[in-house]
């Protein structure tokens, strides 16, 4: 067989290899991304090398119809984001321009795309600055990039990236920051030929107005309440390298509730994302207060026990039942009490009695010497004594273990 047949075997072989295909699958990363996307913010994925960042942004190009630019900043110079000066006929009286390179040039040409910053922390400090124009604003040089362009980035961290770098903080505060982990299972699947499909998400056109006002209503309660997170530059310079709070960065939490809120999206992917935004410990204040938002009102609840409804996670179910505890404790009346009794009675029947013991044992210590004693209160006794054995023989167990190890 001639070489030339033998190297047409071998690219055909090479094409049935490259062949997959896509199918509709849950992955949280992918969602967490493609949201961003949607919502036209600047997203750096993280992760080690060979994890497959790149590969899931070539598929996001393809699943989402967007040309795919894809440009290395480490080997760029900084003129080469900030526009290369061009000296025209007449620089007294025109000045001297500055001339965008030719993969921007085609993205505007094509007014839609995905630019892909790959290895970004293995750029210099000097591109990095020359990067913040081109990903807050979309200008490189005199050229405005159309607003059918995303942009996504992607870094290793500094310990696994060639002559890496750490971020600046003013560009790191530019990006949304997802961690990109591998799923063994993704990968498994994914090698057999069958990759998630990267969907943009479905927003319900019913729903942006709520959204809006509980996107905004969300983060300017927690700022009222804790302004000194509006503004919080880390002290280490690793950290300052990610997401931190700041009035940008804020804005950008905004817009990711309210296209999380229409898109029903769930607390996982707007874990990720708000944290991504302004970092762990406010993000996590911010989604304890969304979380709180939900809440029914105490009075509501007293008002109608029977036909209450209590929220389904056991914590946010005993932050409830606590709040209607704290609301008789403040104006009791017997009326109120046994209202308190009916919504515990009920909060028996749909959930776990583990959150009713601290609830319970506070409400019947509020009784009065007149109130007689409700006939429901029996219903407590057996399932309050076995939560509460349960909890002491937990309690045994890491006592016995320290004692086996003396």
């Amino acid at each position: 067989m001639p070489s030339t047949a033998r190297l047409a075997v071998a690219e055909h072989l090479l094409a049935m290899l490259a062949e997959s295909s896509t199918e509709p699958r849950q992955d949280l990363q992918i969602e967490a991304l493609t949201l961003a996307v949607a919502a036209d913010l600047p997203v750096l994925l993280w992760g080690e090398p060979g994890i497959g960042k790149t590969a899931a942004l070539n598929q996001l190009a393809v699943e989402l119809d967007l040309p795919l630019t894809t440009v290395i900043a480490s080997v760029h110079e900084p003129s080469d984001f900030s526009g290369l000066p061009v000296i025209g006929a007449d620089p007294a009286t025109d000045g001297v321009p500055l001339a965008p390179p030719d993969w921007a040039v085609r993205l505007v040409r094509q007014g839609r795309g995905l630019l892909f910053l790959d290895e970004l922390s293995t750029a210099p400090p000097a591109v990095q600055a020359a990067l913040l124009r081109l990903v807050l604003e979309r200008r490189i040089g005199a050229l405005q990039l159309p607003p059918g362009v995303r942009i996504v980035a992607a870094a290793n961290p500094r310990g696994s990236a060639a002559d890496g770098w750490e971020l600046s903080a003013p560009l790191a505060n530019r990006f949304v920051h997802l961690d990109w982990v591998h799923d063994p299972q993704v990968v498994v699947r994914g090698l057999g030929g069958v990759w998630p499909r990267a969907e943009l998400p479905r927003l319900d056109a019913e729903r942006l107005p709520a959204a809006v006002e509980f996107a905004r209503r969300a983060v300017c309660d927690l700022l009222t309440v804790r302004p000194e997170l509006t503004h919080r530059l880390p002290s280490g310079e690793t950290r300052r390298g990610r997401a931190w709070p700041s009035p940008r960065s804020w804005e950008m939490t905004v817009r990711l509730l309210a296209f999380g809120s229409a898109a029903r999206s769930s607390r996982e992917v707007l874990s990720m994302l708000v944290r991504g935004a302004v970092g762990d410990g406010p993000g996590l204040e911010l989604l304890a207060a969304v979380d709180r938002m939900d809440l029914p009102a105490p009075e509501d609840l007293l008002a109608d026990p029977d036909g209450a409804v209590l929220p389904e996670r056991g914590d946010l179910r005993q932050i409830a039942l606590d709040a209607v505890v704290a609301a008789v404790r403040s104006r009791p009346t017997l009326q109120r009490w046994d209202a308190a009794w009916a919504l515990m009675a009920r909060a028996l029947q749909t959930g776990s009695p583990d959150v009713l013991v601290v609830p319970v044992t506070t409400l019947a210590s509020l009784r009065r010497p007149d109130w007689e004693v409700p006939a429901l209160i029996e219903r407590f006794a057996g399932a309050l004594e076995v939560s509460r054995r349960a909890d002491r023989a937990a309690a045994r167990v890491p006592a016995a273990a320290r004692a086996g190890l003396r």
